[in-house]
């Protein structure tokens, strides 16, 4: 890889906004992931990415999820167990015209009821694109 190749991979973790000490709980993980964004983000934190059978409060889940995973909704339930207060969901998507392709609405759509909603979608790599998912707001 390239000094302005692994710059511009370094860049695609800042802009999600992943900084030095975060800690990231990542789900989905299967062999069609993105191996060069995971080892930027590690880099970038400082410390490995932690799987599902991990507890500890997260600054972050990144959620690779494919047409055929299951229940989104669900599954956006289920990345909410150790996400800490203030933290954000990366739901990555095959982009549009790869295998297992997502439809952003399908994300929109189940957001809302997992108590989330969508805030900013962005290209990560050529394969995959990403979507950031925040608690709704809640009036006290």
């Amino acid at each position: 890889m390239s000094e302005a190749d692994a710059a511009t991979s370094v860049n695609v973790a800042e802009r999600l906004g992943f900084k030095d000490g975060d800690l990231i709980q990542e789900l989905g993980y299967d062999d069609d992931v993105d191996f060069d964004l995971r080892d930027d983000i590690e880099e970038l934190t400082g410390s490995e990415l932690l799987d599902e059978d991990d507890h500890e409060v997260v600054d972050a889940v990144i959620f690779w999820w494919r047409d055929g995973d299951g229940d989104l909704v669900d599954a956006l339930v289920d990345s909410l167990t150790t996400l800490g207060e203030g933290g954000v969901v990366w739901v990555l998507t095959p982009k549009s015209g790869r295998d297992n392709y997502v439809s952003p609405s399908d994300i929109q759509d189940a957001a809302p009821t997992a108590g989330l909603h969508c805030t900013t979608s962005a290209g990560v790599s050529k394969d995959w694109s990403a979507t950031r998912l925040v608690a709704r707001k809640t009036n006290k």
